[in-house]
């Protein structure tokens, strides 16, 4: 199976070909970036599928984040990857970056749980909470930081994500510590890919996964539009 995945959820534009057959990415890019994912994603995809020397109608599906994570990155991300869907005629696929965080983690000790943890701003984490085997133990939330590190009572835990070292710097001090803080700023694409491969296009759809509505706001009506309106 060829697999086209797409990161722009958060401060990365990152792009990868996977050959499950092979066992190996074919091609992979990935650009350090909080704002510009618009601009720099198309011309990435094109460069990484010109190195695995494949034409889209080649891939068997395209993997794409689908949040957590900014506004606008996950827009620009799920709609190329629709886009691209729609024109070489094949599924797309949603992963969360929750869970495209812990894969990295997910064995590594089999005893440790794993928190993936997102920065949602105003002391706020998106977070979720899996077994060292990948079972859930707590699901995909948004909640306070002291509130998110209550809620591991699973044992001393993994952290990954771009907040890991948020949690890890208010962890408290008499309960078991993390047994690693993997402060990444974004997913690995390469586990992007292999976590489309593995999912079901009928129950993850590329559409956005929002925790919580946007912070910004519709503008408020000025009074002579309101009034004009009502006329």
């Amino acid at each position: 199976m060829l697999i086209l995945a797409i990161d722009t959820a958060l401060e990365a534009c990152a792009a990868a070909v996977l050959d499950t057959d092979a066992g190996e990415l074919l091609a992979q890019e990935q650009l350090l970036m909080k704002r510009g994912h618009a601009e720099a994603l198309m011309p990435m995809i094109a460069r990484v599928m010109q190195s695995a020397n494949l034409a889209f109608t080649a891939l068997d599906r395209i993997a794409v984040t689908v949040g957590p994570g900014s506004f606008t990155g996950l827009r620009v991300g799920i709609s190329a990857a629709r886009g691209l869907a729609l024109a070489a005629k094949r599924p797309a696929v949603g992963l969360t970056t929750l869970s495209a965080y812990a894969a990295t983690v997910v064995g590594q000790s089999k005893s440790a749980p794993v928190i993936s943890a997102i920065d949602a701003r105003h002391d706020h984490v998106y977070f979720q909470i899996v077994a060292g085997d990948g079972s859930q133990l707590v699901r995909p939330g948004v909640a306070p930081i002291d509130e998110a590190i209550a809620a591991s009572q699973f044992g001393a835990p993994h952290l990954v994500g771009n907040a890991a070292s948020i949690l890890a710097d208010r962890w408290p001090k008499d309960v078991p510590q993390p047994v690693a803080v993997d402060a990444q700023p974004a997913p690995d694409i390469g586990w992007v890919a292999w976590l489309g491969a593995a999912a079901d296009p009928e129950t993850n759809p590329a559409r956005p996964f929002y925790l919580r509505a946007p912070d910004a706001k519709p503008a408020a009506q000025p009074p002579l539009a309101a009034h004009a309106a009502t006329s």
